[in-house]
């Protein structure tokens, strides 16, 4: 079961509250702006800032 839509569109970024989108694997939510991907585990969003992994531009 993946992460439900109305999930992912109620979803923001925990650094700066902007938007997220869902990453191309469909493992993870990136935020541009922060340029951070939080990842999904066992269909969970772990939206933690200390767990968020940077992402190259």
């Amino acid at each position: 079961m993946a992460v439900s839509q109305e999930l992912l569109d109620i979803l923001v970024c925990p650094k700066c509250k902007g938007e997220l989108r869902l990453n191309d694997e469909k493992t993870g939510l990136i935020c541009d702006a922060c340029k951070l991907l939080y990842e999904i585990r066992e269909d969970i969003p772990v939206m933690l800032i200390d767990e968020a992994k940077p992402i190259n531009p």
